[in-house]
């Protein structure tokens, strides 16, 4: 299947994500949870915070 590809702007972080996901998606079905964790704090950071 085909997929159309679309550009956009992307910011460093959400490029850093990007390679972390993907780089977690290579190393299955051995996995490295590091790289998990490191994608899911990428994510966490880039989420906007309600502040207390």
């Amino acid at each position: 299947m085909k997929q159309e590809l679309e550009w956009v702007q992307l910011t460093s972080e959400e490029i850093d994500l990007i390679a972390a996901i993907r780089n977690y998606n290579k190393s299955y079905p051995d996995g490295y949870p590091e790289l998990l964790w490191y994608a899911q704090q990428l994510f966490d950071n880039m989420l906007r915070q309600p502040y207390n």
